[in-house]
């Protein structure tokens, strides 16, 4: 017991950069309930502001340059201190480019989508500037497309029903992403692994994409609020999806991406997230080629 260090001016400062911290992640919970019931409070750029200013105080905190009512007078700064200041003030600056949509994949996940960025100079380089992708031409008043948005400008349908009719009227195959407002999986997968050049060729031009967020909170039409055998109540969209997730597929994680012919049938295994472009690439091209061949 004698060994070990006394309490004094440093736990204190232990305790002022843990609640640097706690302040930082506790926007990142804001933001998914944010999200999740569309109040749009929290888009890209105000949560990286926001935290851009808070690891900044914390960098200047553990630099001495800012005290606190029961901090310790500050005579020196220890190696540790003096290296965890330089951290976090470099991880500051990391994300400043972030406000001109850099795409931060080392923090994507727990950012907003990059949808949300009003400026973005990042995403227009994907597909040449052009929003069009031809995936979805043809299409009229796309469902719930007032309030859901598909990440690197790719176009989606939100509404199982209505993408499975289009893709059957245009003989593609599908590709269903069920994913969600909280999953900083989904979003690590959108920023690191689809904007590879052929990943993001496969999913804009060959399939016909159906995003389905699973924990979304805005209420269904009252005509499609049901309550299902189990006796679960159907009041939402994401129970709506969740429900459809667990039923028809047999899971309840996300991501998890379900690729299917036009008649809904599956095309190969479903998978879940892979952070290596290449092997995610071979998925989708597994299904390309299953769908080929029942083509045939």
């Amino acid at each position: 017991m004698h060994s070990l260090p006394k309490s004094g001016g440093w736990l204190n400062s232990v305790k002022v950069v843990l609640g640097f911290l706690e302040l930082a992640f506790s926007l990142k919970f804001l933001s998914n309930v944010d999200l999740a019931y569309h109040w749009q409070w929290f888009d890209r750029e105000i949560f990286l502001v926001l935290w851009i200013v808070i690891f900044a105080l914390m960098g200047f905190y553990l630099l001495g340059k800012l005290t606190f009512s029961h901090d310790s007078l500050l005579s020196h700064l220890s190696v540790p201190r003096l290296f965890l200041a330089i951290i976090v003030l470099a991880f500051t600056m990391y994300m400043i480019p972030g406000l001109w949509g850099a795409p931060l994949k080392s923090i994507s996940a727990f950012l907003p989508p990059q949808d949300t960025q009003d400026f973005d100079l990042y995403t227009p380089t994907l597909n040449g500037g052009n929003k069009e992708t031809g995936a979805i031409k043809g299409a009229k008043g796309v469902k719930y497309a007032d309030i859901f948005h598909a990440p690197l400008n790719l176009n989606a349908f939100f509404d199982y029903d209505e993408g499975m009719a289009y893709a059957k009227s245009v003989h593609k195959p599908v590709m269903i992403d069920f994913t969600g407002h909280a999953c900083v999986n989904c979003r690590k997968m959108e920023a690191s692994v689809w904007p590879d050049k052929e990943v993001y060729k496969r999913i804009s031009q060959d399939y016909v994409l159906i995003q389905l967020y699973v924990d979304d909170k805005t209420d269904l039409a009252v005509k499609e609020q049901t309550i299902t055998s189990q006796g679960k109540q159907i009041k939402t969209i994401g129970n709506k999806w969740s429900d459809l997730q667990a039923s028809k597929f047999q899971a309840n994680s996300q991501p998890f991406y379900v690729l299917l012919d036009n008649n809904g049938a599956l095309l190969v295994p479903a998978g879940g997230a892979d952070y290596d472009p290449q092997s995610y690439l071979k998925f989708l091209d597994s299904g390309l080629q299953a769908y080929t061949a029942d083509s045939h």
